[in-house]
């Protein structure tokens, strides 16, 4: 995974816990700290600094009866330019196979080489 320049910038209880989050796809709160075995205070600390740097996202949460919050990793914005031919959306998106000799490929293709 590549380091934005804000990560750059993390305190090494910052980047342990950034790599919790996204090892584990999501993680509460209140589960957090205990893993990252850091008090609730550091660990609330670690969570609004990510959450600052648009490195994590946090919704509230009800968890063992306890509101907290539930942490996980920060969607990115994905080019989908990258899948197009024109306007044709590149037959790999939809099929599980696709026949390298099939006419949807090879019309997808030509009309890539001669944008």
């Amino acid at each position: 995974m590549s380091v934005t320049a804000d990560e750059d910038d993390l305190s090494d209880d910052e980047r342990a816990g950034l790599a919790l989050i996204r090892e584990t796809g999501g993680v509460h709160q209140s589960d957090f700290w205990k893993e990252l075995d850091v008090s609730s205070r550091t660990g609330s600390r670690i969570v609004e600094s990510l959450a600052e740097k648009e490195l994590i996202q946090r919704e509230e949460a009800v968890y063992n009866g306890h509101n907290t919050y539930y942490l996980t990793p920060a969607t990115k914005d994905l080019d989908f330019s990258l899948l197009m031919a024109g306007d044709m959306l590149s037959p790999f998106v939809a099929d599980e196979e696709v026949e390298s000799n099939s006419d949807a490929f090879s019309q997808w293709i030509m009309t890539l080489a001669y944008q």
